[in-house]
């Protein structure tokens, strides 16, 4: 019967409020209006959600996520061109944001209160794609059968001393693009090149699975050597499961330098303010609260990237990789040299 009440009182006041002109005419009031942030993410993380979640909290803008692979979202944003609902991108690879500017689906953000937090190594230099995350692509070997320095530099694990020892995964992976991209910008194409093939004859099986799978096989003896991100081995050691842990302590890490220069090949989880964006300055808002010491505990509590800010909690498990500069590889190049890096790797055989 309530029921029935309030609907038939609901009916009466939408009649008499389309008989008034006094209603009918007046507008809407806009700062009623709930804001919506929509978010198109190539990340899987429930503590995502719990970001996204304190966001909403503290701001009152309603967040849309869309998530899928980052190729996938780049031909979504393609087929919807200017009525992509998108006003962010987000994707872990610094190649990965390069192929959304390259089809011009971000616009350049000049803000000062981001650029003094983001150093200029991780960000576009023109504020296209911003790094709120970082990761290190790296070596973990077995200790039972090589020495740190047997493994402490890339070209190092070239040598005919590591044949049947190498375990990595697909050649297509953007990670080992982007690691190649950088060989390229450092080697010359044609060394570069030679390295792709030394790295396939030196491999212990056909690339397959993904980087924690790596380690796995390191672990089990398969192989002596797994080149992988940082945070796969970190979640191995802190997992609830004693056989996760068990994998991470078979093996050890090292980061390895480039022949010319220390530094590690480091890339980003970042984030771009689409080209159809109505809504610039709020999108930006965005990213601004993700490179605070909050937003950058959420985003990297459960993935164990490292934090951006100097100032942020650093995720349980970070503190076991090894420490090391950055490389001074602009992170653009990781984009400019994709489609060379492919190519070098088809014609080295890498699958």
């Amino acid at each position: 019967m309530k029921a029935h009440i309030y609907l038939s009182a609901l009916a009466t006041s939408v009649i008499l409020a389309a008989c008034s002109p006094s209603i009918s005419d007046s507008p809407a009031d806009a700062d009623s209006v709930p804001k919506t942030l929509t978010i198109y993410s190539s990340r899987h993380y429930d503590s995502d959600r719990l970001l996204y979640d304190a966001y909403e909290e503290k701001t009152g803008v309603n967040v849309q996520v869309r998530e899928s692979g980052a190729d996938q979202l780049l031909e979504t944003m393609k087929a919807e061109g200017d009525n992509s609902p998108a006003d962010l991108i987000i994707a872990a690879d610094a190649g990965a944001l390069w192929r959304f500017q390259d089809a011009g689906l971000t616009q350049a953000i000049s803000n000062d209160a981001i650029n003094a937090k983001v150093p200029a190594k991780m960000r576009q230099a023109d504020g296209h794609w911003f790094g709120v995350a970082k990761r290190i692509r790296l070596v973990a070997y077995d200790p039972a059968r090589f020495e740190e320095a047997d493994v402490d530099n890339w070209v190092k694990l070239a040598a005919e001393d590591k044949r049947g020892e190498i375990c990595v995964r697909s050649s297509s992976n953007i990670y080992n693009l982007s690691l190649m991209a950088e060989m390229i910008d450092r080697l010359g194409a044609e060394q570069a090149g030679e390295w792709a093939q030394a790295i396939v004859a030196n491999m212990a099986r056909n690339p397959q699975g993904g980087d924690t799978d790596q380690v796995r096989a390191v672990a089990a003896g398969e192989c002596g050597i797994a080149i992988v991100n940082h945070y796969y081995w970190a979640r191995l050691a802190t997992s609830a499961a004693a056989a996760d842990r068990n994998v991470a302590n078979a093996t050890k890490l090292v980061i390895p330098s480039f022949p010319d220069a220390n530094g590690a090949h480091t890339n980003i989880t970042g984030i771009a303010v689409t080209a159809s964006a109505d809504d610039a300055a709020m999108a930006t808002a965005f990213i601004e609260f993700l490179l605070t010491d909050e937003g950058q505990a959420l985003l990297t509590t459960e993935t164990k990237e490292f934090p951006i800010l100097a100032t942020a909690p650093l995720p349980n498990g970070a503190e076991l990789v090894p420490v090391s500069d950055v490389s001074d590889t602009p992170l653009e190049v990781f984009g400019i040299n994709q489609a060379e890096a492919q190519r070098l790797y088809d014609l080295a055989g890498w699958n």
